[in-house]
C-alpha cells in the first residue's frame, strides 16, 4: 500500500561533494526562501533535490547511492517528487535518465533558473549575495569564480563546470558585507582555481586586488584561501597576506605530484624544480605559513621510482597539512586514453604509505604547538568538548582543537584564546587561557 507523505510542498535539499556544492545549495535555498517556499537542508520533505558530485569514482558512487535511496523512498510513497542537479547530473544526464527513471527531472550545473521553475519558483536576479547558510553561522564559503581553464589530464571539472568565469570584485565585496551583517566572521575563498581569478574580466591576475578590498569589510576577522593552482601563482598575493592580519597565513595549493614524468603527463604546466622554488618563496616571504596540499598516487605509469621520489619529497618538504587521493580513471579526460596500469591494491597501499608519512609529520608539528596560545574560532560543541580551529585549520579537512566543556563555557562562533596542553596526530587539546 502506498504511504502518502504527511508534509506537503516541503523541499529537502541534500548536498553532496565539495564546498562549491555547499555554496550552490545555499544559493538554491536562498532563492526558494525568497519565493516563500518551505525549504530545508537535509531534513524530511516530500520534495527532494539532490545536489550531486561527479568528480571521482568514490564521490560519484556516493551520489548514485543517495539518488537510489531517494528513488526507493519515492516508490514507497515516502516522498512525492525527486529532482537531481549538480556535477553528476551535468556529466551523466543521459545515462542517469535511463538507469534511474524514478527521478522526475535532471538538471545540470547551470540550470538553476529551470530547476527553480519546476519547483514553482522564479529566479530572482536581484538576490546577489543572498544565501541561506548551511554551515555554522560564523563562517561561510565565498565562491569567487566558476569553472576552470586548466588542461589537467585527470580532471573532469571543465566537463561539468565549463570555462573559468570570475565574479566582479564589487559583487564579491557586496556578498562579503551581506555575510558579515549576518554574523559571519570567517570567509573561505573557493573556486576551481583561485590563481586564475580576474584574467577573464580584468585581463590580469587579480586575486591580490580582490583581497585588498575584502579586508576592508567590517566584521570579517579571518579570510582563508582554498584551491590555488600552483602554475602562474600571482606572487603579489604573498605581500597582501603578509601585510593583513585578517588573511590567515594559510594556503591550500594542490600540487598532485613531484615527479617530472608524472607532472608532464598530468599536464600541470610545471616541474619539480618550479614547485620547490614556489614552496621556498612561500616560506621565505611568510615565515610560519601553513601549506595544505593534495597528492594523487597511482596515476597511469607511476613507477616505484616515481612513487619513492614522491615519498622522499613529502618527508623533506613537511607540509603542515596534506591529503592523498588514489587516481580515478575518468571518462572523457585526457588521461582516460592512458593505460590505468597501477592496480587498486597498489593504489591503496601507496595512499596508506603517504598518509603514514604525513601522520608523523603532523604529530611532530603538533607537538611543537604544546604550550603555545592560539586564538581559536569555536565551531561547535560535541559531547563533552567544544571544538575549535586555529588560523592553521580549515573546517572539515584540517585539525581541530578540543576544549573540555565540563570546565569551561565558551560561546559558539566566538574567538577564544586557547593554550595547547596535549596533541594527537591530527588534533590539538587545549584549555581556555
Amino acid at each position: 500500500m502506498r504511504t502518502r507523505s504527511f508534509v506537503k510542498n516541503k523541499i529537502n535539499v541534500i548536498t553532496l561533494g565539495c564546498s562549491k556544492n555547499v555554496y550552490d545549495s545555499e544559493v538554491l535555498i536562498g532563492q526558494l526562501k525568497a519565493n516563500k517556499k518551505n525549504v530545508v537542508h537535509e531534513k524530511n520533505g516530500n520534495i527532494v533535490v539532490v545536489n550531486t558530485c561527479g568528480f571521482i569514482e568514490n564521490a560519484k558512487q556516493e551520489s548514485i547511492n543517495v539518488i537510489l535511496e531517494q528513488s526507493k523512498n519515492k516508490r514507497e510513497g515516502k516522498i512525492d517528487k525527486l529532482y537531481v542537479t549538480g556535477c553528476l547530473s551535468e556529466r551523466y544526464k543521459n545515462d542517469l535518465i535511463v538507469q534511474i527513471p524514478e527521478v522526475d527531472q535532471y538538471f545540470g550545473t547551470t540550470d538553476l533558473p529551470n530547476l527553480l521553475k519546476v519547483l514553482g519558483a522564479n529566479y530572482k536576479h536581484e538576490l546577489v549575495g543572498e544565501r541561506i547558510l548551511t554551515t555554522p553561522n560564523h563562517y561561510a564559503y565565498l565562491k569567487i569564480s566558476e569553472g576552470c581553464n586548466r588542461p589537467c589530464s585527470f580532471c573532469a571539472i571543465p566537463l561539468m563546470r565549463g570555462k573559468h568565469k570570475s565574479l566582479p570584485i564589487e559583487n564579491l565585496v557586496f556578498q562579503a558585507k551581506k555575510l558579515a551583517s549576518k554574523g559571519v566572521v570567517e570567509i573561505i575563498l573557493i573556486a576551481q582555481d583561485l590563481t586564475y581569478y580576474g584574467l577573464d574580466i580584468y585581463k590580469k591576475r587579480s586575486l591580490a586586488r580582490l583581497l585588498k578590498e575584502l579586508v576592508k569589510v567590517k566584521g570579517i576577522k579571518w579570510i582563508r584561501l582554498h584551491y590555488a593552482f600552483p602554475t602562474g601563482f600571482p606572487i603579489d598575493v604573498l605581500d597582501v597576506i603578509k601585510n593583513n592580519d585578517k588573511i590567515c597565513n594559510y594556503l591550500d595549493i594542490p600540487l598532485q605530484h613531484i615527479s617530472d614524468n608524472i607532472l608532464k603527463s598530468m599536464r600541470r604546466g610545471s616541474n619539480g624544480k618550479k614547485i620547490n622554488d614556489l614552496i621556498k618563496s612561500f616560506r621565505e616571504k611568510i615565515p610560519g605559513i601553513i601549506l595544505r596540499t593534495t597528492i594523487i598516487v597511482g596515476y597511469p605509469g607511476e613507477s616505484e621510482e616515481d612513487f619513492n621520489l614522491l615519498k622522499e619529497w613529502i618527508e623533506k618538504t613537511k607540509f603542515e597539512r596534506l591529503g592523498c587521493f588514489k587516481y580515478s580513471h575518468e571518462e572523457n579526460t585526457y588521461a582516460y586514453s592512458l593505460d590505468d596500469n597501477v592496480s587498486e591494491k597498489v593504489k591503496n597501499q601507496r595512499v596508506d604509505q603517504v598518509m603514514k608519512i604525513q601522520s608523523k609529520i603532523s604529530l611532530d608539528f603538533n607537538k611543537r604547538c604544546i604550550g603555545k596560545v592560539f586564538n581559536c574560532l569555536i565551531d561547535r560543541k560535541e559531547g563533552s568538548f567544544y571544538i575549535g580551529r586555529t588560523f592553521m585549520d580549515s573546517p572539515d579537512v584540517d585539525n581541530e582543537v578540543l576544549i573540555d566543556a565540563t570546565k569551561n563555557y565558551i560561546k559558539i562562533g566566538s574567538y577564544t584564546k586557547i593554550r595547547i596542553t596535549d596533541v594527537t596526530d591530527y588534533d590539538l587539546i587545549g584549555e581556555v587561557y
